[in-house]
């Protein structure tokens, strides 16, 4: 999100009257120390100042670049530039894997992308694999690549192109099954710009071996504009999150899990007793961190929407109302996600739903699952903006924040305590596309405006 839409946001809100901040104080006392209460410090303790100046750590840790924008790869592609959400995957001999999307837009230029504009690398492609093209017929940019990644010996094997054609690809989620789900944050229809329509989430397999894949568009799964996807490894339902300021959350229940586009059930969320529940907090904190709802789920029809109005439609039919729904991530039980424009000053908030033991099923309606506000501090000195996130192995959230000043990486333990992890010392660009090594040593994070993605390591278990 670019700093001219918060301002309209931050204007629109203020605009329906005076602001008010209402938090009691046992919550501000519990929540938002950096300490606990024997004063010691959260976290890994104070960030240190990096010399380079590219990302400030606690001490004994430390990050490596293990690939930038612009990069020769592998399979003779180049490394795309606005490199977002990732996810990794357990590879051959102890290796790990990391699927990448890079979320190049609409008038970026053309160096950006995987093709550095030379024609001729494209051309060479079989066109069925370029999801769309310019009116010109040209590529468009939107795209994943594929990293193989040695902990060890904390080396990058190789990386390569995995999908191409797409447009706006931002986050999405790995599946319980192997692969990566890449979502396009944009809901462009066929014409000026493009000759299809967009707003879909694409399946990429995993894999060491360079290939792109073939890109079918997961229409039943919604055509809106799309930010994450968390699967339910018990139920392999899929929850995904919208990023517009209206948004509501999905969830997909797919006809065959392993065949996602063989269709499947879209829903939306909604509140039991409180049709149209606007969770935003929007001058008023009506609802406390900690307030906890039974929840119920309404079908959508027609899912492939001609226009952008899913939201609209399960609005109209009672969901709830959400501020920008941005990372999401399944943990133990529990659906984390964030909406980045919730909150008294659209600063932000963490949700967390529990699916109920009969999830999708019709028994759920006696047994509902459960929708909680976890955390909104409603200061941005302590989390601003809440963009990309994950559930650390230890079970702290760790979430890249998108903000109006210095661009954070903040923890959050399950005491609702808060402390700072890194701080982007390059530039503005916010972090993105946090995740772990499935051998739980190594993190991952990327600067989205520079393509870099850091490799970090240190005293995880102290």
């Amino acid at each position: 999100m670019n700093i001219s839409r918060r301002e309209f946001l931050k204007k629109s809100i203020l605009s329906a009257g005076t602001l008010v901040v209402s938090c009691c104080a046992t919550y501000e006392d519990k929540t938002y120390s950096f300490t606990n209460k024997n004063s010691v410090p959260l976290g890994f303790g104070p960030l240190r100042k990096d010399r380079k100046k590219v990302l400030d750590l606690p001490k004994d840790f430390s990050y490596k670049v293990i690939s930038k924008g612009g990069d020769k790869m592998d399979d003779g592609f180049y490394v795309p530039y606005l490199a977002d959400g990732m996810a990794t995957f357990p590879g051959p001999d102890g290796l790990t894997i990391i699927l990448r999307n890079h979320e190049v837009r609409f008038g970026n230029p053309d160096w950006v992308g995987p093709f550095k504009g030379k024609n001729k690398l494209w051309e060479k492609l079989d066109k069925e694999l370029i999801y769309d093209f310019d009116p010109e017929g040209n590529p468009l940019l939107g795209s994943v690549t594929t990293l193989v990644y040695d902990t060890k010996k904390k080396k990058l094997i190789s990386q390569h192109l995995s999908l191409v054609g797409t447009v706006n690809n931002c986050s999405g989620g790995a599946t319980p099954w192997g692969t990566w789900i890449s979502c396009e944050e944009n809901c462009e229809d066929s014409g000026d710009v493009c000759l299809l329509n967009h707003g879909y989430a694409f399946e990429v397999p995993v894999s060491v071996n360079p290939g792109i894949a073939k890109p079918v568009p997961l229409k039943a799964m919604g055509r809106f504009t799309h930010e994450g996807v968390a699967v339910d490894p018990k139920s392999n339902i899929i929850y995904q999150t919208e990023d517009k300021t209206d948004s509501l959350v999905y969830r997909f229940i797919p006809n065959n899990p392993e065949g996602l586009a063989e269709g499947g059930k879209l829903q939306c969320l909604a509140v039991v007793d409180k049709p149209q529940l606007d969770t935003r907090n929007w001058q008023v904190q009506r609802i406390p961190p900690g307030e906890v709802f039974d929840v119920y789920w309404i079908d959508l029809d027609n899912p492939d929407a001609e226009e952008d109005d899913l939201r609209l439609r399960g609005y109209a039919k009672g969901a709830a109302r959400f501020g920008g729904g941005e990372g999401v991530h399944y943990h133990d039980g529990a659906v984390y996600f964030d909406c980045t424009n919730g909150g008294t000053d659209a600063k932000g908030q963490i949700w967390r739903y529990f699916p109920g033991p009969y999830e999708g099923k019709p028994e759920e309606q006696d047994s509902p699952g459960r929708l909680e506000l976890f955390v909104e501090p409603n200061d941005p000195k302590v989390l601003d903006h809440p963009d990309q996130m994950t559930v650390t192995p230890w079970g702290d959230v760790f979430v890249c924040e998108d903000g109006d000043n210095d661009q954070y990486l903040v923890g959050i333990t399950q005491q609702r305590q808060f402390y700072k992890f890194a701080r982007n010392a390059l530039d503005d660009s916010e972090l993105a596309g946090i995740c772990f090594s499935p051998d739980e040593t190594t993190m991952f994070v990327n600067n989205l405006k520079s393509g870099l993605t850091f490799a970090i390591t240190g005293p995880w278990k102290k």
